[in-house]
Formats: structure tokens, sequence, C-alpha cells
């Protein structure tokens, strides 16, 4: 038991340091956005303010001034110590599931004061006890709930545009070998954004038709490219958005492709084989991304943003006329629509500015309950996304509002499930639900480090209906495929905040029979969060209705 919640620690850590060092990189770019340093600018300056507010900042003063406190005020609390308690879980969490995390010891300090108690606590000899090291986790996930997603996210929106409902065209359909395409993929969206800006001007456009191609695109992919098609809609430059991070081999060896952008996380050791082969360019712009063979490398520097943009976009136009001399491409791919961009803000809006009309039909059960699901993508079981999206149809056909994120998120979008044309594979009271508010079934709410985000928005929904507490609203988490170690502190998460969770496939924890009792029954009476291991998709929703539907008689609706 101490030995199998050793290892599950140990890679929470990891996830939790990978979703940091993103946070760490958005505020560099706020700070030197604000200070002029980049092409970038506040495009909310609203959210900034009600961000802010939210923190206990004071928001007189210049943008520039209010940005610059929630700067200081966020890397404060990072580096909080492991004894003190985090400024930013006070201010964001819901109060009921503080006064339980104090009660258990688990309220956290700043993020890495727990990353070294959890790690030090792994050395061997240290902490061999399953339901301490568990605690511990747990302690871990709140941490970076708040401090890495919620902060990373709010400061995207701030920087990149809140996401609000738009097309996008999606799959691998939106790769035409006359252009000259590159995809900046991983996790970070800034020279991603960087490239589209300078991409849109037309002397950039002239320099690729002056090589051959009919001109420019930057193509989205993984989750760099999900933050990307939340906030920025599509036009002939920002041309659409690929798929999940299974799908890269596929999009590698499509001849496609002139330059492949990595940043931190979901680039591939092989990446460099498929390079040689179909002729790109395969350039790390983080720091922490290296590939054996390959020492040419633009790291981001918020400061030089518009210049790497550059740099980068001429080594893909220069290569333009070997790769379509040389690889013969693939074509007549498939190519969909998806509808992208939904937040908290714009459901909001979509509502006429309040949670009401989402309460009601939850309330009469019209809908029967949401479900956030949150998720990799894997071939360990099944065929590309089959699981999740065998899922995901089973909870709309039953009545259940779906919030997309993570690499599910794009099996969704591209498995056709985030059109308002979707409504027709839904239960009757949400398609009703989806015809009057012209919205699909399964809403597209972004990336994993939306975890935090939709976290928030549930506690919203505890407070709009008097303070119900978390573990007891129609409310369910789903990883039908995950993989990444983000994805278990994720899930840890999840449990401390008192949801039901499911997982698949099955977490490497079972040889501790008294540890898989703790995190599958035990942990109900600690935060009221239930974790649910399912192999078989229909069981899984089977299981996620049942404990919808106790919720909904303990409530009494």
């Amino acid at each position: 038991d101490g030995m199998a919640m050793r290892m599950m620690l140990l890679r929470n850590v990891m996830g939790a340091s990978t979703y940091h060092y993103h946070t760490e990189t958005t505020l560099k770019t706020l700070k030197a956005t604000v200070e002029g340093q980049t092409p970038f600018k506040i495009s909310e300056p609203e959210k900034l303010r009600s961000f802010a507010e939210r923190l206990g900042l004071d928001t007189s003063g210049s943008e520039k001034d209010i940005a610059l406190k929630l700067y200081n005020f966020a890397k404060e609390d990072f580096n909080r110590a492991h004894g003190e308690r985090s400024k930013v879980v006070e201010k964001l969490a819901p109060p009921e599931r503080q006064e339980i995390w104090k009660n258990l010891g688990i309220f956290p300090g700043g993020l890495y004061g727990e990353m070294m108690f959890s790690t030090s606590s792994c050395l061997t000899n240290v902490d061999g006890y399953y339901a301490s090291l568990a605690l511990k986790a747990m302690r871990l996930g709140i941490a970076m709930a708040y401090q890495s997603q919620i902060v990373n996210e709010f400061t995207q929106d701030i920087l990149f545009n809140i996401p609000r409902p738009h097309k996008m065209r999606v799959n691998l359909g939106v790769l035409e070998p006359d252009y000259v395409n590159i995809l900046p993929n991983g996790h970070e969206p800034f020279l991603g954004f960087a490239m589209v800006q300078l991409a849109r001007k037309s002397e950039w456009q002239e320099k690729a038709k002056a090589v051959g191609a009919k001109g420019l695109r930057i193509i989205a992919n993984i989750e760099t490219g999900q933050e990307m098609i939340q906030r920025w809609e599509m036009d002939d430059v920002f041309y659409g958005f690929t798929g999940n991070w299974i799908m890269q081999e596929a999009i590698l060896a499509s001849g496609c492709i002139d330059a492949f952008i990595c940043d931190m996380n979901c680039c591939m050791p092989i990446d460099p084989i498929y390079a040689e082969k179909y002729k790109f360019k395969l350039v790390p712009v983080s720091e922490v991304v290296v590939f054996e063979g390959i020492t040419k490398r633009v790291d981001y520097k918020p400061e030089k943003a518009e210049e790497q943009a550059a740099t980068l976009i001429q080594m893909a136009i220069d290569n333009f006329k070997e790769r379509r001399a040389s690889v013969e491409p693939i074509m007549g791919l498939d190519m969909n629509e998806a509808v992208v961009g939904f937040s908290s803000e714009s459901i909001l809006a979509a509502l006429g500015g309040t949670l009401d009309p989402l309460l009601d039909v939850i309330k009469n059960g019209t809908i029967r309950g949401v479900a956030g699901l949150i998720s990799c993508t894997s071939l360990r079981d099944y065929g590309q996304d089959v699981h999740t999206i065998q899922v995901a149809k089973e909870l709309i056909k039953r009545d259940v509002l779906v919030l997309s994120m993570g690499c599910g998120n794009g099996a969704v979008q591209v498995g056709g499930l985030c059109v308002p044309e979707a409504k027709d594979m839904a239960g009757p009271g949400l398609k009703a639900v989806c015809e009057k508010l012209g919205i699909p079934p399964v809403l597209s709410y972004g990336t994993c480090t939306d975890t935090g985000r939709v976290a928030d928005l549930i506690g919203t929904i505890s407070a709009a209906l008097g303070g119900v507490p978390i573990p007891d609203l129609p409310v369910v988490a789903a990883a039908p495929e995950y993989m990444e170690q983000k994805a278990t502190i994720d899930a840890i998460f999840a449990l401390a905040f008192g949801l039901y969770t499911y997982v698949n496939p099955v977490p490497t924890v079972t040889g501790g029979a008294d540890l898989v009792k703790l995190l599958t029954e035990d942990c109900k009476d600690l935060t009221g969060g239930i974790l649910h291991v399912e192999t078989d998709p229909i069981q899984a929703v089977d299981a996620m209705l049942a404990h919808i539907e106790k919720n909904r008689e303990k409530l009494g609706i």
C-alpha cells in the first residue's frame, strides 16, 4: 500500500510541477507584456480587474499597476512556506471545502513548499503509510489546481481573450500541402499566438508565395492548439485544429508540415525520425524539451516573442521547396467543424447573465446532471478515442451535459459531438435545452489545465444553490483515457474537491488492497470524493448516473 501510494505521489509531483512550469511562463509573459516588451496586450481588462478583486488586491491604478500586483501576489503565494496557508486558495476555494481541508490538515501552503514536502516524504523509509501519503497528495492537488491551473488560465484569458463560442475547422483535412504549414505543438500557446499575429501580415504571406506556396498558415495542434482555438477565431491564416496527441504520428506523416514547433509537453522522442523522413523542421521552443540530434532551438523568451516568431516562420518558408519536392503528401483527409470556446463567462452569457436557467433545468430534471470530461488519449484498451467517445455519447443520451477538456476535448471535437447538430444524439431533455440555447450537448471547455476552471464553475454553482456541499451536487468528473502524470494530480484534486471521479484504465495501485479501499470507498467519508475505476464505458456511465440520481434524491429534485 505504501509503495503504491508513494509512486502515485511522485507522479503527482511530476504533474504538478509541469502544470506550474506553464504557469510561471504565463506570468512572465504577463509582466513583460505590461512592461511593453512583447507583441501582446491586455485583451480583457475587465477580467484583470475582476480576478484581482477576487484575490483581494487593490484595483485602483492603471492596467499595468493591477497586472504587476497580480504578478507579485501570485509569485509570493507560490513561494509561501509549507506551514502557511495559501492566500490564493483562501480567496478562491469554496468555504465549505476550505473547512474540510483544514479539518483534515490538507489546506496547502505555497506550491513549491508542497512539492518539496511531498517529494521529501517519498524518500526510502520516510513516510510509508499509504493514508498519510494520500492526504499529502490531496494537499498538493489543491495547491496545484488553484495556484497553477486557475492562475494560469485566468491570466491567459487576460492576455489572449476569454474563450467565447465560435466555429473551428478540425481534423486532418485542415492540412493542405500547397501551403507553408506551421504547427505549434505542446501546451504553451505564446509563440503560437505570436506567429498568427505575424502570419496575418501581407509581407509574410508574400514571402510564402515567393517560394511557390499558396500562402502561410498556422495550424493549431494538441493542447497548445486548444489554448489557441478556444480564444481566437479561424480565418485563412489561423486555419484550424488537427486533433489530439494520439494523432501526432499521422499529422507528421501527412507530408504537409514545414515546421513542428515543440513547447513544453506532448512531443515525442521519435519526432526526429519523422522530421528526417517527411522533411519538416523540428524546433524545440522550451528549454525543457530536448530531442536527440536536434541542435537548432528557439527557447521562448517573452521579450523576444516577435523576433522568435519571425525566425520560426522564416525556417518554415525556407523548408517549403524541399518538402514539396521530395515528399508525396496524403490528400483527401477528413475535415469537419466544431463549436469551441466555452468558458464560465461565455456559459453565463449564453444563459442571459445568470446561472438560473441552467439550475432550473437541472432542478426540474430536464438535465439530470453535469459531467466534466477531463481526459488524455490512449491506445491501451481501445482504438483512438473510442472509450472517450463512447462515454460522452452515453452521457448525453442520458441527459447529462458534458464539459470536455484536454485531449479528450480534441476527441469529441473531431468526433462530431461539439456541434449543435449533435443534439440529435442527446436525450430528450438535453436536446430541448440545446435547441433552445443553440449549443452542442458537449461543450468544448478547453485543455487539461482547465480542470481548475471547471472546479471554479462548480463552486459557483454550489454557491448559487445556497451553499450545497460539492459532494452533494449532481456533478461527476470523468477521465476515460488518462495517461499523463498531469492526469493523476487532476484526479487526486477531484477527490479532494469532493467529486465522484471515474477513471480508466486501471491505475497502478491495485497491488495495495487497503489503498484501493481508501480511494474507492473510505475517501467518501473524508472529503466526499470517490474514485470509480471501470474499463467498460457503458457500466462506467451506469455508475455515474446512479451517483447523479442519488444526489438528486438527496437534494429533493
